[in-house]
């Protein structure tokens, strides 16, 4: 087992493969994963019904980049699923899907997956907010209260297109408390990106190396939104820190409850 843990992920909203040209090019989002060259990739707006090479959408996105997809479908229709995924190198240990729906909006969900590196466990979060301010805000709290429910002794990324129009207010106050400021970069429209929509949240947070969007001729077009990408790294000292904190927090909270 190494003493210091790296690996580098991304989040993308791909747009159902339609670029802003109007034109459905899967192959356009696959050569923009391939020059992210990331461990993980969260996707939002991915469509199983539609075809791309005879295979279904996200289907044909793992088998190109020879990655290993998690569906996290949101909602099914006619057309089929339609929702997030994942898709990464890393062995899986487990996923599960958490229900974000809220009555009268579009249905929407997360995808919670431990996965591992080099014998560390990490949790993988990944999910697409509703556009209207209450919905976020409903949604993040349901979202929190399902994994502080889970073990918090391994570190957390979250990932998404959180639909969030202001850099710190909404629904992100919430998840600044909970993982630390997450960076505002400009993701969206990708032409000329404005809003900061798409975030990434990593603890602890001292893991962050860099954290920038990938701003290109074709990511410009290929999706309406811009991809983010992270690389991080944690020594195993500050995982082991982070660790002990949180068990001797635990310890002094019990008496108390009794």
């Amino acid at each position: 087992m190494s003493d210091r843990y790296a690996l580098s992920l991304a989040s993308y909203n791909i747009h159902s493969c339609f670029g802003t040209d109007r034109k459905y090019l899967p192959e356009r989002i696959v050569e923009v994963i391939q020059a992210l060259d990331v461990d993980v990739v969260g996707l939002q707006e991915v469509d199983m019904g539609l075809l791309a090479d005879g295979q279904p959408q996200l289907d044909f996105l793992a088998s190109s980049l020879r990655l290993t997809a998690i569906a996290g479908a949101s909602f099914c229709d006619h057309r089929g699923h339609f929702g997030n995924a994942l898709l990464t190198r890393l062995p899986i240990q487990s996923t599960r899907r958490i229900d974000l729906s809220v009555r009268r909006f579009e249905p929407r969900g997360a995808i919670d997956a431990l996965l591992h590196i080099d014998g560390l466990g990490l949790r993988v979060v990944a999910t697409h907010l509703g556009l209207n301010a209450a919905e976020r805000r409903l949604q993040v709290r349901h979202l929190l209260h399902a994994l502080d429910a889970e073990p918090q002794d391994r570190p957390w990324l979250m990932l998404g297109d959180f639909n969030e129009w202001r850099p710190t207010g909404g629904a992100l106050r919430a998840l600044n408390r909970r993982f630390g400021p997450s960076g505002t970069l400009r993701t969206f429209p990708s032409r000329f990106p404005m809003l900061p929509l798409d975030r990434i949240w990593i603890w602890p947070r001292p893991a962050v190396h860099r954290l920038h969007t990938y701003a290109t001729p074709l990511s410009r077009v290929a999706s309406d939104h811009l991809p983010i990408r992270a690389e991080v790294a944690w020594q195993e000292a500050e995982l082991a820190i982070t660790r002990i904190g949180r068990q001797t927090m635990s310890k002094e909270v019990m008496p108390g409850a009794l």
